[in-house]
């Protein structure tokens, strides 16, 4: 069997090209005798992947010099935690609520301190992005969180929330990379790897500078501290290696696909013929209102449990894999990130034809 078309939200689809590449270095990297796998974090050799892979994220970014660059673990799901152990300075935080990712982000941040819901699509199954323009913004908030894209809702923040002066962070887990964004409208921008950029275990954090302090919450472990890798060059214990070196083949691979403008317009490309798709189509429908739809992750349904679970069943079949739901809202879902082409999201919509004829 060859290769498939994965449409799977994370662990995901990388460019083939990537992987040969990575493959053909596997046993011996670029003469040095040893795999990227097996070699010293500290050795010469792997300071220039990780130095390059970061030159190359802040030229992709056009990430300025006050901002820093962390390449972290613990995943997405650790900064839930380390964003108020560092950040919250006055005990007090305000989330925008999207989607399960930023519910559970602010359920953590109660933890450390006053965590308030000042918006939230839940009424209507996080089906939309609420208004955000004139939100109830906490006078001694120490910074307002949103998740950008919703990876299992299929939405996305069109308008970045107007935080009447306070510090943004953003979650951009299943958005990172897939078009241009301006970085300085953000204190901290942070997301997983695992769904556009590399292999699950690394987390990148961009944060200004100021925000990396010595004063951060009485009990924050040394490993949890911003201030620890950010003086360290994320070197202070031993990184995730070889998730570092493909995330640098990846950055390589979309400056050479002509950065994150060219991105930006493949994935509108991809994402359009799945939409026209299914706003034409009697039987699958999508779930996000049309202003709010996300350009990587695309929900729909057929509205009877038991055809999804066949058009699950048969496009497993047909070499489309991982198209279904998440558990939380069943139904199917198609991630349709950078690495995935064109082609298969063509192969898909045709299948999809196909199933509909075949059981209207």
């Amino acid at each position: 069997m060859g290769r498939v078309y994965n449409f799977s939200a994370g662990p995901a689809v990388l460019p083939e090209e990537v992987l040969r590449e990575a493959a053909d270095e596997m046993m011996d990297y670029r003469g040095c005798g040893m795999s990227v796998m097996e070699m010293s974090h500290r050795s010469k050799v792997y300071d220039d992947i990780i130095k390059t892979a970061e030159a190359d994220l802040r030229s992709l970014l056009s990430i300025p010099d006050d901002y820093e660059v962390m390449f972290l673990q613990g995943g997405a799901s650790q900064q839930f935690a380390m964003i108020p152990m560092n950040l919250m300075k006055n005990k007090v935080a305000d989330y925008i609520v999207t989607g399960q990712w930023a519910k559970k982000a602010y359920q953590e941040a109660q933890i450390y301190g006053k965590a308030n819901k000042i918006a939230s699509s839940e009424d209507k199954t996080f089906s939309y992005i609420p208004d955000c323009s004139d939100l109830p913004i906490s006078p001694d908030a120490d910074y307002v969180y949103i998740c950008e894209n919703n990876t299992i809702y299929g939405t996305k923040f069109k308008t970045l929330p107007n935080t009447k002066g306070k510090t943004l962070v953003s979650d951009v887990s299943s958005c990172f990379l897939s078009e241009p964004m301006d970085v300085t409208k953000y204190g901290v921008v942070y997301g997983g790897v695992q769904k556009n950029i590399g292999p699950a275990g690394v987390v990148i954090v961009i944060m200004k500078k100021e925000l990396i302090t010595e004063d951060v919450l009485p009990g924050t472990p040394t490993m949890l501290k911003y201030k620890t890798h950010a003086d360290a060059q994320s070197l202070y214990n031993t990184p995730p290696a070889y998730g570092i070196y493909i995330c640098g083949k990846v950055f390589k691979w979309i400056q050479k696909m002509g950065g994150l403008e060219a991105m930006k317009k493949h994935n509108e490309e991809k994402a359009k013929i799945l939409y026209d798709f299914l706003d034409e189509s009697s039987l699958f429908k999508g779930t996000v209102v049309k202003e709010d739809r996300s350009l990587m992750n695309v929900p729909f349904v057929t509205g009877n449990e038991e055809l999804d679970a066949k058009f699950v069943k048969e496009s497993k079949a047909a070499g489309l894999e991982n198209l279904k739901g998440h558990r939380s809202v069943g139904g199917m879902r198609a991630s349709i990130y950078n690495a995935m082409p064109t082609e298969g999201v063509k192969a898909l919509v045709e299948f999809m034809k196909k199933f509909e004829m075949e059981n209207k």
